[in-house]
């Protein structure tokens, strides 16, 4: 039976079977595949016009800089944007240190974050709260409701200079009310940052409309090369910002004494670019308007609802919200007593299924709440209900396997329950195994990107 994801997967090579062993792939919310027109536009790169743009006059360099510049057009339309004010990155991570060691903080100066960003959203805030004396507060979001508005405008009369929230989380896949959250902010005087890394890929987005100061997100998870992202900065606050980077590229002229910084956004991209990533990213972006992100919305919560009919009966927590169509892509779980990293190794090598395991780079969260890691499988527009099928087949069969050992794991307990032994035999479906759980590199899997 045909699914609506079937129309896409011929297009991503990554997909092809590769001998008797499947690629099922469920881990797009790290990173998205790439199909075949991305691939080609960097290539072509690299064949056609291997040139630096914006330096030198010949016919490479001035090709490269219209291209660069056709694809900050595009991405401007794609985002509702106007095209300046979209800053190249490499990632989320850049954009928002970007940001932060942009501002001219005052000591006091309070920044608000919830209690479930990516370390990329908490960690520079923390070091800035020692270096600057800036006020870093906590928003707590709740684990079974939706955004607590008053909560957050309670927090907000106190004074607050910048709020820096995600959009789309990677724990549990909720989306944040943005338009909520920023008018709210600019009624008290604040700015808002929002990491748009998990909703831009999944939702069609109006950024001038939804008005946030800033706005990051990573290409490489909107089927754009790895390395490529960017940064949307409202019109008069990217203005506002020092650069993170200065040097080659980012200035009109220099003499022996001071420096003029050129105009946006050319003062914020220092150095040679990924000129082959950024046009793969414009690749990527001229894809994924084909996608309708209504009829994509409704097919991962297709799949929500078929995970959860499927591990019914389970020992298995899911983190997130009840109903699938609260949960986005991210289908986050533990299995009671059984080791996260375990769980994905016995997928990978008995099913052919590939799924994220640890912390996913919110260990703040996973600390307060007693848990060592979880799973995570994430879906995309070429994500099928077979594929989601055979997840569900392998942690039945795991928890066939290991269910006698294993001790049950209370959600929010203050102390991890020890781990259930890592299996001893092969999975019963028969595919080689790539890896073998004790020699999995754990520290790995604890700082692996979102």
């Amino acid at each position: 039976m045909s699914s609506w994801a079937d129309r896409w997967r011929k297009d991503f090579p990554a997909l092809a079977s590769k001998g008797d062993r499947k690629a099922i792939y469920l881990d797009s919310a790290c990173m998205s595949l790439t199909p075949r027109e991305v691939l080609r536009a960097q290539e072509e790169y690299y064949t056609e016009f291997p040139g630096c743009g914006g330096r030198s006059v010949h016919r490479w360099s001035s090709e490269v800089t219209d291209r660069v510049e056709t694809v900050r057009e595009e991405a401007g339309r794609f985002f509702g944007a106007p095209p300046r004010q979209m800053i190249n990155v490499r990632n989320t991570t850049e954009a928002i240190n970007l940001v932060a060691r942009g501002i001219s903080w005052k000591r006091g100066d309070v920044v608000l974050v919830s209690n479930q960003e990516h370390n990329s959203n908490l960690v520079v805030w923390q070091e800035l709260q020692r270096r600057t004396g800036l006020r870093l507060k906590i928003l707590p979001l709740p684990e079974d409701a939706a955004f607590d508005v008053e909560e957050y405008q309670a927090v907000l009369e106190k004074g607050v200079r910048l709020v820096s929230f995600f959009h789309g989380s990677n724990l549990d896949g909720r989306l944040l009310p943005a338009r909520e959250i920023v008018e709210l902010a600019h009624d008290h005087g604040a700015q808002v940052l929002l990491d748009g890394s998990q909703a831009a890929p999944h939702h069609r987005l109006d950024l001038e409309r939804s008005g946030p100061d800033y706005y990051a997100l990573s290409l490489h998870k909107m089927l754009g090369p790895t390395g490529t992202g960017l940064l949307y900065g409202r019109t008069g606050s990217l203005e506002t910002l020092r650069p993170l980077i200065s040097g080659g590229e980012t200035v009109a002229w220099t003499d022996y004494r001071t420096h003029q910084f050129l105009e946006i956004p050319e003062r914020f991209e220092a150095g040679l670019q990924n000129y082959a990533g950024i046009l793969g990213a414009g690749a990527a972006l001229r894809y994924l308007a084909k996608v309708d992100f209504e009829e994509l919305r409704l097919h991962e919560t297709r799949l929500q609802a078929r995970v959860d009919s499927g591990v019914r009966g389970l020992p298995l927590v899911r983190f997130g919200l009840e109903k699938p169509e609260d949960r986005g892509s991210v289908y986050n779980f533990v299995l009671s007593g059984i080791d996260a990293h375990d769980t994905a190794l016995f997928l990978d090598a008995g099913y052919g299924v590939m799924v994220r395991s640890g912390m996913n780079c919110v260990h703040s969260w996973y600390r307060s709440h007693g848990y060592e890691g979880s799973v995570r499988a994430s879906f995309y527009l070429y994500t099928t209900e077979q594929e989601v099928d055979q997840l569900v087949n392998g942690l039945r069969e795991i928890v066939d396997r290991l269910g006698p050992n294993a001790r049950v794991r209370v959600r929010g307990s203050s102390r991890p329950s020890r781990r259930a032994p890592a299996p001893s035999t092969r999975p019963s479906h028969g595919q080689t195994a790539s890896s073998s759980p004790q020699g999995r590199p754990r520290s790995r899997g604890e700082r692996s990107s979102r």
